[in-house]
């Protein structure tokens, strides 16, 4: 079995190839990753960074990618504003969204966590501060951390998944990968 931990940068796509039309350029995990056989258990959106678990086991796939084996996945958010008390606590209890309500996540404010600087950077705006969150789902709608912060008024500037399951980001780069022993 071979499972692999990738850093995918912002604007990656989170495949292999590149199926949009019009020609272009975007970047997909060929551009980091030239290991045949394996493939992405689950996504990340183009406008989010961090760990990403590939593998030859479709089990294990199958295990990390659905939401019915509920493998929690911890976030680290930049939100805009200073991020109260009471935005966690509804974090915590469940929000609720167009799709319905979410399962009650873990939510920690978190001092700056002194990421690697984001390709192209985050807007930032002078008069309206910025807060970061620890946030662990266990499930997994589509964009669903960005709007759980935007449903407790903090929207996300930026969005890096930190830990699947037991697997953690650690001191990889964006772009990096290495093997796992499982």
């Amino acid at each position: 079995m071979t499972l692999i931990l990738f850093n995918k940068p912002y604007d990656v796509l989170s495949q292999f190839t590149d199926r949009g039309t019009g020609g272009s350029t975007r970047q997909t995990l060929s551009d980091f990753i030239d290991l045949p056989g394996v493939y992405p258990a689950g996504r990340l959106d183009l406008d989010s960074e961090g760990l990403m678990l590939l593998t030859d086991d479709g089990r294990l796939q199958a295990r990390i990618a659905d939401p019915k084996y509920k493998m929690p996945k911890t976030y680290l958010a930049q939100v805009e504003g200073e991020v109260s008390e009471e935005a966690l606590a509804a974090l915590r209890r469940g929000v609720r969204l167009k799709d319905g309500l979410t399962r009650p996540a873990e939510a920690e404010a978190i001092a700056d966590p002194g990421l690697w600087p984001r390709d192209p950077p985050i807007r930032v705006r002078k008069s309206v501060p910025d807060g970061w969150i620890r946030l662990t789902i266990s499930e997994g709608r589509n964009r669903q951390v960005r709007r759980m912060t935007a449903a407790v008024g903090h929207p996300t500037l930026r969005l890096v998944r930190w830990r699947i399951g037991d697997w953690t980001l650690g001191d990889l780069m964006p772009g990096e990968w290495r093997r796992s022993d499982g």
